[in-house]
C-alpha cells in the first residue's frame, strides 16, 4: 500500500464521516420540528369536561 493509497483512505472516511454528521443534523432538526407540530396539535384538542374529576371505585 502506497502512501497516496493511504491519504485517499482517510480522505474517504473523513468525507463519509463529514456526511453521517451533516445527515444526523438535519434528521434531528426533522425530529425536533416534528415534535413542537405534535404538541402544538395536543394543544388544540379539547379536553372533555370533567375529566379527572371523579373516581369509578365500584367494581
Amino acid at each position: 500500500m502506497e502512501f497516496t493509497d493511504i491519504a485517499m483512505a482517510s480522505m474517504s472516511m473523513s468525507a463519509a464521516k463529514l456526511q453521517v454528521s451533516a445527515s444526523m443534523a438535519v434528521a434531528k432538526s426533522a425530529m425536533e420540528t416534528q415534535e413542537v407540530a405534535a404538541a402544538q396539535l395536543l394543544e388544540m384538542l379539547p379536553s372533555p369536561p370533567g375529566l379527572g374529576q371523579f373516581v369509578d371505585v365500584r367494581a
